[in-house]
């Protein structure tokens, strides 16, 4: 017998955006900011390409206007890479993995 829970798992940062797809605001609790977190990497990014950082302010306007602090928190969190000069991001597979390097997997 399953019970649902309150929130359903597959959709935890629902909540947070408007029915127009915008973020209502950015979470203060750090778990339900990595959540959101994820799931910008997860919807505005694709692996393996490149952004240079114009293109990453352009994605995180779409769903909010203080795309400097979604950036960083991307950062820090381990969700984007960013080149040493600063001038590009690149999606990293897995949050906080040491070295960045993730076998692929076919």
């Amino acid at each position: 017998m399953s019970s649902h829970h309150s929130a359903e798992p597959s959709r935890p940062v629902a909540d947070l955006f408007s029915s127009d797809g915008r973020l209502k605001a950015i979470p203060r609790k750090p778990a339900r900011r990595e959540a959101l977190l994820a799931h910008l990497a997860g919807t505005l990014f694709d692996v393996g390409r490149d952004y240079r950082e114009p293109e990453v302010n352009q994605a995180l306007l779409t769903v909010h206007e203080d795309f400097p602090a979604l950036r960083r928190y991307l950062v820090v969190g381990g969700f984007l890479a960013r080149t040493k000069d600063g001038s590009a991001y690149r999606r990293q597979q897995q949050p906080g993995s040491p070295g960045g390097a993730i076998p692929a997997v076919a």
